[in-house]
């Protein structure tokens, strides 16, 4: 009965976030087709995911499939760095214990495993036709333009690479298309990254691969709808009869690795530049948040705690977390882990988030845990926006001004449309 009452609230909440997403938005003539679809596929999704047996069968399969993948992926892993490479209890063949959990070495190498699997997929036309068959279900059920579902689709297993998708198309995009565009790309989350999360939650969420899968696919049509009531079309797309043949895309411009150890060897390398770049982000956006941690430890502390960033944000996602439908005495933890994602990332959030349903007893109830992994599947923090306006501006360097304020619009969507995601599960978990 009491989890009735929070599944109401997270309900509630999910219309409270999209009247907060068309308040704070231009108003124009909304697309009713767009808005009524996007709801309705969204909530069909949910439905498939936890309230159909076959469906769940289907989302147990993908997770297995991923944790055998991350299973595989380790051997290299081990062979190169040895007793690092192993998790805390683990040890080697050989009787050698780990040394304890190094995140440099047991999950930054998923990484570069995972990003050369993706190239093979689309060197074996795998994911080109998945991507495809995504992009026609979203071009038919929420009317948007045949550029926006394609990249849209692209956005489930990739990052800013899905702007190569459309990169014919991007110079004459609206500006609707282009805040769609980008908060599609950052409420969603890279299959090559995935593995970091799932990392970290495996032990406490064995089920969470399939999650999370399940999380981004969710959060594209959660994305149109918050993007399409903040600024509707008031254009017309260049493509918006028809989804573009993967023919013409960007990606086949750029030409097709020779065969397919080449493929995975360019991934593999695509994947190293990745892991590269998190780990340069945390060392700086840590270190960073601890500096400003200790100015701000110069004022009087409130509450008897010390003032701190997350702690800051935490009050300012604090709402945010009574709209998702936690538990009262979960509403403070909740909010500085959904606060700490825009300054430290998502995937420092989702180690605190384990760490916190580590304890005994857990600090979250199970709804409240399922609700807060979904909320927090995407890109929605402050070095994403440097990283898609870049990548964008590199395309189409004409519209970098465009860009950088639609960006900031992208990010405060992308951020909603998570939440929206994080609704859905709070209501049907």
């Amino acid at each position: 009965m009491e989890d009735g009452i929070y599944r109401l609230l997270s309900f509630a909440g999910f219309f409270g976030i999209l009247t907060l997403a068309w308040v704070a938005g231009n108003r124009g003539k909304i697309n009713r087709k767009t808005v009524l679809g996007s709801l309705a596929l969204i909530w069909i999704l949910g439905g498939l995911t936890f309230w159909v047996p076959w469906s769940r069968q289907v989302l147990e399969w993908i997770n297995n499939a991923l944790v055998a993948t991350l299973t595989a992926s380790q051997k290299g892993t081990v062979f190169l760095f040895g007793p690092l490479a192993i998790g805390p209890g683990q040890t080697l063949p050989d009787g050698t214990q780990s040394v304890g959990f190094v995140l440099a070495m047991q999950v930054l190498p998923a990484v570069i495993f995972f990003s050369a699997l993706v190239s093979a997929l689309y060197y074996l036309n795998i994911m080109p036709a998945i991507v495809r068959a995504f992009a026609k279900l979203f071009y038919r059920s929420m009317g948007l333009s045949g550029a926006e579902s394609l990249s849209a689709s692209a956005n489930i297993f990739v990052g800013i690479e899905s702007s190569l998708t459309v990169r014919p198309w991007l110079k004459q995009m609206t500006r609707s298309e282009l805040l769609t565009l980008m908060t599609c790309m950052m409420a969603t989350v890279a299959s090559t990254v995935m593995a970091v999360y799932v990392i970290a939650l495996i032990k406490v969420f064995p089920q969470i691969a399939g999650h999370l899968v399940s999380a981004s696919v969710i959060s594209i049509p959660c994305a149109v709808l918050v993007s399409k009531l903040s600024l509707p079309e008031s254009g017309k797309p260049e493509t918006l009869g028809e989804v573009p043949d993967s023919n013409e895309t960007g990606n086949s411009q750029s030409g097709k690795p020779s065969n397919l150890m080449v493929a995975m060897v360019e991934g593999g390398e695509q994947g190293l530049k990745m892991a590269v770049g998190i780990a340069t982000l945390l060392i700086v956006v840590l270190g960073m948040e601890a500096l400003i941690d200790l100015l701000l430890g110069m004022f009087p502390a409130f509450q008897s705690e010390p003032l701190s960033v997350s702690r800051l944000l935490g009050w300012l996602t604090w709402p945010f977390v009574v709209l998702l439908g936690l538990r009262p005495e979960e509403w403070q933890l909740g909010a500085e882990i959904l606060g700490s994602r825009f300054v430290e990332t998502e995937v420092t959030a989702y180690f605190s988030l384990g760490a916190a349903q580590s304890t005994n007893p857990p600090a979250f109830s199970p709804r409240s845990f399922t609700t807060l992994t979904y909320a927090l599947c995407g890109f929605v923090h402050i070095a994403s926006l440097g990283i898609f306006i870049g990548g964008l501006a590199a395309l189409i360097p004409e519209r970098v001004r465009e860009l950088s304020l639609l960006g900031l619009r992208g990010l405060w969507l992308a951020f909603l449309a998570t939440l929206l995601t994080g609704c859905v599960a709070g209501v049907l978990s």
